[in-house]
Parts: C-alpha cells; sequence; structure tokens
C-alpha cells in the first residue's frame, strides 16, 4: 500500500513526506515511518545532515509509547500560537480575516484541482505542503517562498522547544 494517494514527482516526495511527518502520530504515520526514511534518503533532495535530523525524529516516533507521542504532538503543536501548524492563526488569529482567507486559499487548490477532504484546513501546513508538492517545482518553491516567513517563526519555535520536530521545518 502506498502512503501516498497519487504519484508524485521528484522532489515533490520530499514535500509530501515532510508534510506527512508533521500529521498527527497515529498509527498509520508509525507504520509508515520506514517507507518515508526511504524515500528522504532515495530522492535525495535533503543534506545528509537533515536526513540525520529526520531520521532521529523518525526513530523517537517509532520508539515512543503511542499515546505519549500522541499527547506530546497535541501538546507542541496545539496548545501555543507560535508552534500552530495552521498557517493562518499565525496571520490573522481568531480576526474576522481569517474565514475569507481560508476560502480564497481553498479555491486556489481546487483551481489546481486539490479537493479537500471534509474537515481538512486548506492553510494547515501538511495540506499546504501537499498542495505545493501538486505544483510545478518552480511555482511549488515561489509558493513556498511566500510563506517561509511563517515556517520561520514555527522552526524557531520549535527549536527554542527542542523539539526533533525543528528538522522538518528547517528541511522546508
Amino acid at each position: 500500500m502506498s502512503i501516498f494517494k497519487s504519484s508524485p514527482k521528484p522532489m515533490a516526495r520530499t514535500l509530501r513526506a515532510l508534510g506527512r511527518l508533521l500529521g498527527y502520530p497515529d498509527a498509520e504515520l508509525r507504520e509508515h515511518l520506514g517507507a518515508i526514511r526511504e524515500l528522504l534518503h532515495a530522492e535525495g533532495a535533503l543534506g545528509a545532515a537533515r536526513l540525520a535530523e529526520l531520521d532521529a525524529l523518525m526513530a523517537g516516533l517509532a520508539r515512543h509509547e503511542p499515546l505519549d507521542a500522541e499527547a506530546d504532538y497535541v501538546q507542541l503543536f496545539d496548545s501555543g500560537r507560535r508552534t500552530a501548524l495552521h498557517l493562518f492563526e499565525h496571520v490573522h488569529g481568531d480576526s474576522r480575516e481569517r474565514g475569507p482567507a481560508i476560502i480564497d486559499l481553498a479555491q486556489t487548490y481546487e483551481k489546481a484541482g486539490l479537493y479537500l477532504a471534509e474537515g481538512e484546513m486548506p492553510d494547515h501546513l501538511p495540506v499546504v505542503l501537499e498542495f505545493a508538492s501538486t505544483q510545478p517545482p518552480r511555482e511549488a518553491a515561489a509558493f513556498l517562498g511566500e510563506i517561509a516567513h511563517l515556517l520561520n517563526v514555527i522552526f524557531n519555535a520549535l527549536e527554542k522547544r527542542q523539539s526533533r520536530y525543528a528538522s522538518v521545518l528547517g528541511a522546508l
């Protein structure tokens, strides 16, 4: 069974794998950690030092008790605005501008042929990375460049907390 619903282009696989690593560490993710690791190493889009950091993250996820890994994830990403994976949380907070921005982003995805599952938020970083992975490399890089400042905020907050998840943001 593939961990992806479609066959992405080279480099796109790395974006999808990184997005998956930022997802909730459920049983499905833990089951696919070996495949994600192999994919990241085989594609060669990341340097050896970054791959070693990602390997350490994946080893930690595999080693942790499932409930502990899930509780740590929720504590890390759902309890602080600086580490929130919902990008518009960083831009709009709880303001009225957030709703229209979410709608606009979802429409951007739909125009590109990416339709979200019920309950998926378009500003959730794993979803953003899924979208970027569907774009030609130049467009994907430009799209990620537009949110680089937000990725840096999250990266710095994760580093400050000494979280291994910082390696995923560093890879981006």
